[in-house]
């Protein structure tokens, strides 16, 4: 059973604030897509947009850049990268935000990592990941003020797979960027297949679709047979990208193989 995030981010430490989504969607329930949107060099803010379309409603409004988010498996959490400022083109820091709440914590990484580069979950939820550099740190849940611990050896293929987009139910290969603006598919066995082109920032849409950016739209294509369809959005701020999604409650969790 999904853990609530209501409780798990429920602790002292964490930077508080109204819940986002208040009155407009209910996180671990309703489908939703999360993405940065925003001109700043290092990133923009978090809006998220229900699945089936609509408004596009804000989630952070920093004077930062947040970038690279990854929704929690039950939906209830985002975990993200924030840079210095608007003008860093780096990401300084690792957080993850309650949907519910709005409260946040920081994920602090040793002092000898390098600066995290990507953020996801892993083991059905119950961990975060977080790559520094070259290595990968893991972080429980619900996180603490401890640092997140290093994965090495026969660990860290797990820990890989929290990073990557999974497509299927089961799980059958990974969507990846490939030359230039294409995304393609990765299998077990074979070499990487096209799936899109002049597309980028795929991500999993549930057990059958895939999501992926063409411009400044968000489109949906199942992986089997059936149309491309975009996401129809108002009020959406420049520049969509790097999306991630929950497609609700009644739907699959993402989860690697």
């Amino acid at each position: 059973m999904r853990r609530p995030w209501a409780l798990l981010l429920a602790l002292g430490g964490c930077q508080g604030a109204l819940p986002p989504l208040r009155g407009q969607l209910e996180p671990g329930k309703d489908g939703y897509v999360v993405f940065v949107g925003g001109t700043g060099q290092a990133g923009g803010d978090l809006y998220a947009v229900p699945v089936g379309g609509g408004a596009a409603l804000p989630l952070t409004w920093s004077a930062v850049g947040e970038m690279r988010p990854a929704l929690s498996p039950d939906g209830a959490a985002v975990a993200f990268l924030r840079g210095g400022s608007l003008r860093d083109s780096t990401p300084g820091t690792a957080w993850v935000m309650n949907l519910l709440s709005g409260a946040e914590r920081q994920l602090l990484l040793p002092k000898a990592a390098g600066m995290p580069g990507r953020v996801g979950w892993g083991e059905g939820g119950r961990a975060l990941v977080v790559r520094a550099g070259d290595g990968l740190y893991r972080f429980p849940v619900p996180p603490t003020s401890e640092r997140g611990v290093p994965v090495a050896g026969a660990a860290r293929p797990v820990a890989e797979s929290a990073l990557a987009v999974w497509l299927g139910e089961p799980a059958f290969a990974r969507a990846v960027p490939c030359a230039g603006e294409d995304v393609c598919v990765v299998a077990d066995t074979g070499p990487p297949a096209l799936l899109a082109r002049g597309v980028r920032d795929p991500a999993r849409w549930g057990a059958d679709s895939v999501a992926y950016v063409a411009g400044s739209t968000i489109l949906v294509r199942p992986l089997g047979p059936g149309r491309e369809r975009r996401l129809l959005m108002s009020g959406a701020p420049p520049a969509p990208r790097q999306i991630t999604v929950f497609t609700g409650a009644s739907g699959p969790a993402p989860a690697p193989p």
